[in-house]
């Protein structure tokens, strides 16, 4: 594309996050697309002021006077297109990620098949599933009635049937939704969205039509060795923010001037990383996590093939989540000094109950980057269940969320993330420090250009390369032999012992070859097997860094032990 077909392109991407509403500028410079700034104000979704649109202008007025260019006309008018005198923008995308998680009834046929692939859809994005109807419910039809009305759900996801298959057990759940829809008044109705057997696809329409809102999408399990997912996704994603905009106050004049629909940041974020897989190495994939307030996002997708779930914890409205689902011990053993349990306890509870906060002190900042590591084990693990043969060995790793990008020293924003992630073979650590990566998500349906240049141009910070080995070898014995080979034909030789971290020499931009040999009891990629290799590696901001703490990371459950252990980390990551 020249630059003349894209001078008229610029892009402003709104996103309505559960505390701070955004808003991103990109234009054309230089030939290519650039990130140029981003406004930021407090999301006014919630009481006193329960209208989205203050926050979203006072975005949009902090984003003019960064970067001095007129985008509203007056207060509250958009100024699209853009026009000769430089002002206003060509197009406007918005993501969403504020509010509560939506309340689902899932009803389909079998547990292991077409309902689990139902829960695998309602918790792709911020959904809670409150209500479970199946073939091996034995409760009476009034009693599941009853149930779907105490849950007083937001949507119903109906799914069953493979194409051809069953079709008189998956009306009767049509009915049972049908039934709850003629209960309810308008204004409360549940959504429906059909993604079973496609042959009652006529009559479901013509029968719940009449009802409620009704949506259909392919069906979620076309055969019972095949899981749709996509597609389902796309109606799901299309349905979610259809429920948004009627619940958000002050929403809907930006909605109505979007070049397309807005869409969950959830699902923003997961089509950059199921673009970038068909990109990289699709052996390895790539995984996207972005922790936010009220949920975490994982993506990993393989050559196209996404898996994205959101789960409901968060670094701020979702703590009180994350408190619940964990013990004490669970953020204590990541705290390297004395810290009574009731003064935990009380600051865990401050955090949830001031999203806002920002820490104030190295011991406020410890704790929570102590929550941070254990909202990332407890998804990692999640996702491992569903995902028995995911491995920790993708080649990027993609992160966002404030705790991770907007640390003091980018060097302990990488230790949250090898403590929490704990990944596997030789990765990189790409930071998404600005939040672009669900914006760019949505804009890729209107510019498939804007996101590629954008993700290019150095708006994301590659925080450096990880080499993690695996090994059986007790603690303390040599494990590795590495060697790091300059341009210059210069090198360094090291020996990296078993629960050690090792900074490799290795400046911010430098290609240097680092040469690897295991012993017998070491393996360094997973995915081959590898006992030994050469890998041409590229320093980040945290350069070149070497974990040989094995997997899982283990420690001591003496607590002087424990902390002596996380001393020594802290001190070999030069923190």
């Amino acid at each position: 594309m020249t630059d003349d077909a894209i001078k008229a392109e610029s892009l402003l991407a709104i996103d309505l996050g559960a505390m701070n509403t955004r808003a991103s500028l990109f234009d054309v410079v230089d030939g290519g697309y650039q990130f140029i700034a981003t406004g930021s104000a407090m999301t006014t979704v919630d009481a006193p002021v329960s209208d989205a649109s203050v926050g979203i202008f006072q975005a949009i007025r902090a984003l003019q006077e960064l970067c001095g260019r007129t985008l509203l006309n007056g207060n509250r008018t958009y100024i699209l297109p853009s026009q000769q005198d430089g002002s206003g923008v060509d197009r406007l995308v918005m993501t969403h990620s504020a509010g509560p998680r939506l309340k689902i009834v899932l009803a389909g046929l079998l547990d292991d098949f077409s309902l689990e692939s139902a829960r695998h859809l309602a918790t792709s994005l911020p959904g809670e599933v409150v209500e479970t109807i199946g073939l091996s419910d034995l409760r009476t039809r009034a009693m599941q009635l009853d149930a779907v009305l105490a849950a007083r759900p937001d949507l119903m996801i109906i799914a069953g049937g493979t194409e051809g298959g069953a079709s008189r057990s998956v009306y009767e759940l049509v009915e049972l939704a049908g039934l709850v829809s003629q209960v309810y008044r308008d204004s409360s109705k549940p959504v429906v969205l059909y993604c079973g057997n496609q042959a009652l696809v006529e009559n479901v329409e013509d029968f719940l039509g009449r009802l409620t809102r009704i949506r259909i999408s392919p069906n979620l399990r076309p055969s019972l060795s095949e899981e749709n997912f996509g597609p389902a996704l796309e109606v799901y994603s299309q349905t979610f923010t259809e429920i948004r905009l009627d619940q958000f106050s002050g929403v809907r004049e930006t909605a109505e001037k979007c070049s397309v629909r807005p869409v969950p940041s959830a699902f923003g974020f997961g089509r950059i990383v199921r673009f970038l897989s068909q990109v990289y190495d699709p052996a390895r994939g790539v995984m996207g996590i972005d922790l936010g307030s009220g949920s975490l996002t994982i993506a990993a997708a393989k050559s196209g093939d996404l898996k994205l779930r959101s789960f409901p914890f968060g670094m701020g409205t979702g703590m009180e989540q994350l408190i619940q689902d964990s013990r004490l011990d669970d953020f204590a053993k990541w705290i390297p000094f004395d810290l009574s349990d009731s003064d935990l306890r009380d600051m865990l509870y401050q955090m949830s109950l001031y999203p806002h906060r920002v820490p104030s002190s190295m011991e406020s900042l410890t704790v929570s980057q102590a929550v941070a590591r254990q909202a990332l084990r407890m998804g990692i693990r999640k996702m491992h269940l569903e995902q028995p043969k995911l491995q920790m060995n993708f080649e990027p790793f993609l992160i966002s969320g404030s705790i991770l990008t907007q640390t003091p020293n980018p060097m302990s924003g990488l230790s949250v993330l090898l403590d929490g992630i704990q990944p596997v073979g030789v990765s990189t650590f790409v930071l998404d420090q600005n939040n672009l990566m669900a914006g760019l998500g949505a804009a890729a349906e209107v510019n498939s250009i804007l996101p590629v240049q954008v993700l290019e141009s150095g708006a994301f910070l590659n925080l450096g390369t990880v080499i993690c080995p695996v090994s059986s070898a007790r603690a303390g014995s040599e494990i590795l032999q590495v060697r790091v080979e300059f341009e210059d034909g210069s090198s360094n030789h090291f020996e990296i012992n078993k629960g050690s971290l090792l900074v490799l020499p290795v400046q911010n931009g430098q290609d240097v070859r680092v040469h690897i040999e295991g012993n017998r009891r070491t393996i360094i990629d997973p995915a081959n097997r590898a006992r030994f290799g050469s890998y041409h590696v590229k320093g980040g901001v945290c350069g070149v860094v070497i974990d040989a703490r094995g997997r899982p990371v283990t420690l001591p459950t003496e607590k002087k032990k424990r902390h002596a252990l996380l001393q020594k980390w802290n001190n070999e990551l030069g923190l």
